[in-house]
């Protein structure tokens, strides 16, 4: 049967189940009589689906509040627990799975170092990043005594560029880490042991970061924004609408300085070539500095902002740490002040574990380079900040992938293969991000 639109009835029903999940989701607990405006959905609507959705287990009530003159009206709310959702993320640093509930509330998690040394493509081999991932995943859910059944999907951040083909579905091209054509999403079906139900959503990690910032971190009620990812080396997402996926930039492999240092790419004066961790350190190492031995990069960097910006009065600077981070602020401000030109967006939003250290200490060195290499109109515009929701924020935006998916189809049950979200429910969630 088909409405006059050309929408069958279950697609109507569908969209509706869609715009009560949302609503509760973001603005719950509700009663049925605000859902109907909230909706815009009639009385009856809103009764057969929330009739629905608790029968289905989806949503349950959640107390009462007085009614001026009438009997008190019952709350409902999501059920937290009625689907789960697997965020990876495929750092450069380690490997970090965490398992969410719906309400995004953390149940377990589980991290794997990859190695600190040695040459990067055996670092990230394939085959045992694999490993890492069907280890991790089995032990995340074993530790929630969460049946595999109940996922709604994987969410997968990763180094690189994502391709998709009908043979392999995500396909994962990570030139500096030494990816080239890998298809990580066959290769998760074949190992990882999980119903062949379950979906994967693979996608490049500053993606994921900014979908997490502009949803519930400090991306929250911007029209647009980029996100700027800082590890090992450095990455961009661009936000222009604040519900949709963003685009992926290869932000750090923009050059900055004409047959300037040698870039982990392979090309030479990379912005990631003096920005990144990994670069930033070698550069410290190479100015005379003492990187602690044998330490992996979160520890090496945190003891060259040490020895930078020491804690106690009177402790005198390390001149050589001082001089590389200096030299580094103007390197990334001028690196903003492209996004500015470029894309003119109201925020930039720095995340990841280096940049969130880094951004405690120098941002605001890094903000005064920017605007004055920018244009002054769009610099003018724009705000520079830290991203909130922290260094595992790759993992919950990666959580959200499959969360998209599963409101879109109403909160009906992953099919073999995932569709993507459609337009309608970006629309129906601008409501929640915008002022």
């Amino acid at each position: 049967m088909h409405a006059r639109s050309g929408r069958t009835v279950r697609d109507l029903r569908r969209e509706n189940r869609t715009a009560v999940l949302r609503r509760l989701y973001f603005d719950g607990p509700m009663s049925r009589l605000t859902l109907g405006p909230a909706t815009g959905l009639s009385s009856g609507s809103v009764s057969n689906v929330v009739a629905e959705l608790v029968a289905e287990g989806l949503v349950e009530e959640a107390g009462s509040v007085d009614s001026a003159g009438g009997r008190p009206r019952t709350l409902v709310r999501i059920t937290p627990g009625s689907g789960f959702m697997i965020g990876v993320d495929i750092g450069e640093t380690r490997i970090r799975i965490e398992l969410f509930d719906l309400a995004l509330t953390e149940l377990a998690r589980t991290e794997r170092p990859l190695a600190s040394s040695g040459p990067r493509t055996a670092r990230y081999d394939v085959d045992l990043v694999v490993a890492h991932l069907r280890e991790g995943v089995a032990e995340v859910l074993r530790t929630a005594d969460v049946p595999a059944e109940r996922l709604l999907g994987v969410g997968v951040g990763v180094p690189g560029i994502v391709a998709r083909t009908p043979e392999d579905g995500a396909v994962v091209h990570g030139q500096t880490v030494g990816w080239n054509a890998v298809p990580l999403e066959r290769l998760l079906r074949e190992s990882v042991e999980l119903p062949a139900s379950v979906p994967y959503w693979i996608d490049n990690g500053a993606k994921t970061l900014g979908q997490a910032e502009m949803w519930f971190g400090a991306g929250r009620g911007a029209r647009s924004a980029v996100v700027v990812l800082f590890g090992s080396g450095v990455g961009a997402c661009v936000v222009t609408d604040p519900m949709g996926p963003g685009r992926a930039l290869e932000w750090g492999h923009l050059t900055v300085r004409v047959r300037g240092r040698r870039c982990r790419c392979g090309s030479q004066g990379c912005l990631e070539a003096y920005a990144g961790a990994e670069a930033l350190l070698e550069r410290w190492r190479e100015a005379g500095g003492r990187p602690p031995e044998g330490a992996d990069e979160e520890t090496a960097l945190t003891a060259m902002l040490t020895a930078a910006y020491p804690a106690e009065a009177g402790t005198p600077p390390d001149a050589t740490a001082l001089t590389v981070l200096e030299e580094t602020a103007e390197y990334l401000g001028a690196g903003f002040a492209d996004l500015i030109n470029l894309f003119q967006p109201e925020r930039i939003l720095v995340g990841g574990w280096a940049g969130l250290q880094l951004g405690a200490r120098f941002l605001e060195t890094v903000t005064g380079y920017a605007r004055e290499y920018a244009l002054r109109y769009p610099a003018s515009r724009t705000g520079i900040g830290l991203g909130t929701l922290g260094p595992e924020a790759v993992t919950v935006g990666a959580a959200l992938l499959p969360l998209v998916d599963f409101f879109a189809q109403g909160g009906r049950r992953p099919e073999a293969e995932p569709t993507p979200p459609s337009p309608a429910w970006q629309t129906a969630l601008r409501d929640r991000v915008s002022p």
